[in-house]
């Protein structure tokens, strides 16, 4: 993609984005990524750009892997685009059948997140996505999940990244790719 559309596509994408000063709580400032959703040409732009990376990065990937919610919304897109599968990585008892869990460590507590049994096979290469790339630590753990499995993760895709909560660090091990940082 020629550098004029690339950057076209991401001021599309930027002013498509929302900003609620103190939600949830008092001192955070939330993107919201809904508006992407609302405006076709935003939502294929992200779609198109996350086409891109994993085309130019990761041509051999399996699965597309999204975390609840966000990860949801723009993962299958994806996975249809690239023809490829869509794996959701979901909140302990949300998934029928067995499934395989995994717990992690939040600041203030402990959460849990599964896949379902079957839904990657050893060895496949999986990418992971979301809306939103913050302390870092439910895609650490969606990671770690992945490979309990057994499957490869090539990389970690986010529309925004927060490099002040300096979530990559946890993620040193995997390549994360964000269209925006802030």
């Amino acid at each position: 993609m020629a550098d004029g559309a690339h950057h076209e596509k991401i001021e599309l994408i930027t002013r498509n984005i929302r900003t609620f000063p103190d939600f949830p709580v008092k001192g955070i400032n939330f993107k919201d990524v809904c508006p992407i959703l609302k405006e076709p040409s935003a939502l294929s732009a992200v779609v198109d750009l996350f086409e891109e990376q994993t085309k130019q990065s990761f041509p051999q990937v399996d699965i597309i892997a999204g975390i609840e919610a966000r990860g949801f919304l723009f993962g299958p897109l994806l996975a249809q685009r690239l023809g490829v599968g869509f794996v959701p990585v979901r909140k302990k008892g949300k998934l029928p059948g067995p499934t395989v869990s995994l717990s992690y460590a939040l600041e203030y507590g402990v959460d849990v997140l599964e896949i379902q049994e079957d839904a990657v096979t050893a060895g496949q290469k999986v990418v992971l996505i979301d809306d939103l790339l913050a302390t870092g630590g439910t895609m650490h753990a969606s990671c770690k999940l992945l490979e309990k499995h057994q499957a490869e993760v090539l990389g970690c895709f986010v529309v925004i990244k927060f490099k002040d909560l300096k979530g990559e660090e946890k993620l040193h091990d995997y390549r994360v790719f964000s269209l925006l940082q802030c």
